[in-house]
């Protein structure tokens, strides 16, 4: 029977992760539902992994039509999904939830697409065919990035993780491509890297810096920082000053919140030029 009537109030969605204060994600969605004049919602929900299941289980309940999931969540949410995509189930961690009328959970992973794509935004003809990519951390967008990679021609993708079984997991999950580096390793792996990139929480607010030298990479190495808040991390500064190219976060942010916003209010929006500016203005 279903638990849920018909909502014809305003649509409800929100982000779920712990901490959650440092999400753009609200400033984010919230700009696209004013600039379209929906009448809903998003909301920032701070969730420790133990009340988890009890949150999404009362979200649903009050008519919420789906979530985002963030750190340290990806994984987790997984186990309480009622049906997971491909992408996701591939990966092993989600990112976007949707919830239908009958109260089911499902859940999908777009944070690779939103990797992919910001990378394009900025260097349109970048060719990811025959390339080496070196990954830091072994969470829910490691897994994803490295999944995606894959998909679009990486020769290879290597993980390193302070905790290595977890960037074990992964290569056992995603195949031969993928390779585990010892953290205290991973220098001696930066010349052979066409693609460096930061995955963990490191040079977020409030989280250590980004504690990995990269004076070894390659001269032509792309290097990509997940982390958008503050968006020039320790990593993207490091890179700059070694004259390499780089990629910051905010747009896998905004690239991957799009399908999740497409589904809960049933409008695809547009990336406007000055999008990325405001989300990182404070004053706005």
């Amino acid at each position: 029977m279903d638990i849920l009537k018909k909502d014809n109030g305003s649509p409800l969605a929100g982000v779920i992760g712990y901490p959650i204060s440092q999400s753009k994600s609200p400033k984010l969605h919230n700009y696209w539902l004013s600039k379209y004049k929906i009448q809903g919602f998003y909301v920032p929900f701070s969730v420790p992994t133990d009340k988890l299941k009890k949150t999404l289980s009362s979200l649903v309940y009050l008519g919420f039509r789906g979530v985002n999931i963030t750190i340290p969540h990806k994984t987790a949410v997984l186990s309480f999904a009622d049906s997971i995509t491909d992408r996701a189930s591939l990966i092993g961690a989600a990112n976007t939830l949707y919830f239908s009328g009958n109260g089911k959970i499902h859940a999908d992973n777009t944070d690779g697409h939103g990797f992919i794509q910001n990378i394009l935004d900025d260097y349109p003809d970048y060719d990811f065919y025959d390339k080496v990519a070196l990954i830091y951390g072994a969470g829910g967008s490691s897994r994803a990035i490295a999944s995606s990679l894959i998909s679009n021609g990486v020769k290879e993708v290597r993980i390193t993780n302070r905790t290595r079984s977890k960037a074990q997991i992964i290569s056992e999950n995603l195949g031969a491509k993928v390779s585990v580096i010892d953290w205290r390793s991973a220098p001696e792996n930066l010349k052979q890297a066409d693609l460096i990139i930061n995955t963990t929480s490191m040079g977020m607010v409030g989280q250590p810096e980004f504690s990995q030298p990269i004076s070894r990479a390659s001269k032509s190495a792309l290097v990509v920082d997940i982390v958008y808040n503050p968006l020039q991390t320790d990593l993207i500064k490091q890179a700059k000053s070694l004259n390499l190219k780089t990629v910051t976060g905010i747009g896998m942010l905004i690239n991957q919140a799009i399908p999740g916003f497409e589904h809960w209010f049933q409008k695809k929006p547009e990336i406007e030029r000055d999008l990325k500016e405001y989300l990182l203005d404070d004053n706005k």
